[in-house]
Parts: C-alpha cells; sequence; structure tokens
C-alpha cells in the first residue's frame, strides 16, 4: 500500500485510478494537483482525492505520482516531476501517446523511477464528475520500455495495474504509437468527422436526434470526447495517424467509386472483407 499517491490532473482517468486505488486498498491518501481550483473543489467532495496542494509540495510528499494530462502538458510536467524526485519515489504516466516523452527522459539520470504505460480504456467525458469506479477491469494497458524502469518499480505498478483488473502488454514506444493511431486515433477523427459532416448537412438538429439510432449514436459517440486532450495527441502522433488517415480515405474512395458506378458486387465485398474483423473483435 503507498500511503501517499499524487495524482496529476483530476479528471476521466486519473480519477477513476484514484477511486480504483482506494477500492482495492492500495492507497491511504490521495492528493490532487490541477490547474483549475473548481476541479480541485469538485474533485474532493466527490471524495476522489483527500486533499489538494501545488505540484511541488505533492510531489515531496507521495511514494506515487500518476500523470495523467494533456500529452503536450505532460512533457513540461514530467520533466519538473523527475527533477524533483528523491530515491524509491515511482512516476507513472497514462498518455495516449509515448514515444515524445520515452524520448525526452530517455537520459534523465532518474529515468528508473519512471514507468511509461496507457490505460486503453475511456469514455468520451472529462473531468472529475467523469471517473467512475471499477472503470479498468478487463482493459488492457501499454507499458512502454519496460527495461528502463527499475526491475522493483516496474513489478510495483505492474502489480498495481493487475490489482486494478487490467490484462498488461508490452512494446517500445514507436510501435505503440503506431498501433495507438490504427486503433484508437483514427476513431476519434472519422467520429469528429463525421459529426461535422452531419452538423454540416443537416441545419435541422431536431431531424437529427429524432431519426438518429444506435448505429449513428455509437459511431459517433467520440466526437464528443475533449478537443483539449485530442489536438495534442493529434499533433505529437501526427506521422503515424497521417499515414492510417490516408488509407482510411482510400478506402472511403473505393465505397464513393462502387456507389458511383452502381457495382453491387464491389459494395459486397468491400464489406465481407469489413466482416473479417470479427474473428478479431469478438
Amino acid at each position: 500500500m503507498f500511503n501517499n499517491v499524487t495524482i496529476v490532473g483530476v479528471g476521466l482517468i486519473s480519477g477513476s485510478f484514484a477511486l480504483a486505488l482506494k477500492q482495492n486498498g492500495l492507497a491511504k491518501n490521495i492528493i490532487g494537483v490541477s490547474r483549475t481550483q473548481t476541479s480541485l473543489q469538485t474533485a474532493l467532495q466527490l471524495g476522489i482525492i483527500d486533499e489538494a496542494l501545488p505540484l511541488e509540495e505533492a510531489v515531496k510528499k507521495s511514494n506515487l505520482i500518476y500523470v495523467a494530462i494533456p500529452v503536450d502538458a505532460t512533457l513540461t510536467i514530467m520533466q519538473q516531476i523527475m527533477d524533483m524526485l528523491s530515491p524509491n519515489q515511482i512516476v507513472v504516466d497514462a498518455g495516449s501517446t509515448k514515444y515524445a516523452l520515452c524520448n525526452l527522459l530517455q537520459k534523465h539520470p532518474n529515468r528508473k523511477q519512471f514507468v511509461a504505460t496507457h490505460p486503453m480504456w475511456g469514455t468520451e467525458y472529462s473531468g472529475p464528475m467523469a471517473a467512475i469506479k471499477n472503470a479498468f477491469v478487463g482493459s488492457t494497458c501499454v507499458i512502454c520500455e519496460k527495461n528502463e524502469s527499475d526491475t522493483n518499480t516496474l513489478q510495483t505498478i505492474e502489480n498495481v495495474y493487475k490489482t486494478l483488473g487490467m490484462h498488461l502488454v508490452y512494446m517500445d514506444a514507436q510501435s505503440h504509437d503506431t498501433h495507438a493511431a490504427y486503433v484508437s486515433h483514427i476513431s476519434h477523427i472519422t467520429s469528429f468527422a463525421l459529426a461535422n459532416t452531419v452538423l454540416e448537412k443537416e441545419k435541422q438538429e431536431n431531424a437529427i436526434f429524432e431519426l438518429a439510432a444506435g448505429g449513428f449514436a455509437s459511431t459517433v459517440r467520440l466526437a464528443k470526447s475533449s478537443p483539449a486532450m485530442w489536438t495534442p495527441i493529434f499533433l505529437q502522433n501526427k506521422q503515424n495517424i497521417l499515414e492510417v488517415l490516408n488509407e482510411h480515405i482510400s478506402q472511403l474512395q473505393k465505397f464513393k467509386t462502387a456507389l458511383e458506378n452502381n457495382d453491387a458486387q464491389q459494395l459486397q465485398t468491400l464489406m465481407q472483407h469489413a466482416n473479417t474483423i470479427g474473428r478479431i473483435l469478438k
């Protein structure tokens, strides 16, 4: 058990992580750090954190520091935190991109005390009000560059995530960002784009709400995600996302061409090929 855990950011991921630590008896005291006082007050009221402190005070007091903020801000904050560390403190991040951060910290003298992780769980909501219990059960957590972390430090964080009910996957940071572009980042771009398409063409919003069925609602669900969080993700992982986006545009063009040519066979072939993803996603 950790006596004191600091969560930097008190939103969906960090808030849910804090609730899970308490629920599983892994932390006695949770300290919250945020640039937004309103978020800290809400997190206190909801029982997500036990106290709120400035970053330096919180780090000095903590055994574990968990950083879950937009990935551009993470680069600056993590550098500050790593410079403050005393021996035996552990730092973990939960960002959706890993290469830029791992590259930044590669030669830091306290690098062994850092574990780069990405819990592959989330919703379209943000802020402390979005935090929920049992959030991570059954989900996957990616741990990157595990050989760069101290063995005992790594094992401690592995045990934490396993206790929270997560399945662990290991890969290098660059591979993570490539795979994340395919399974997560392109999904968000597609959802944002589809929402904008419908909003542009359908000026009568009531018609959207009246006709929207489950398929449409589930497809555009991610369009409600926070732009403040996703803009830096897209920019940090730009090259991988552009590669996937070009392929996605190519696939859309195939459907467009088939429709223009009234080619029922090609439409069926495209959809049958897409159906094979059911072998992977069950």
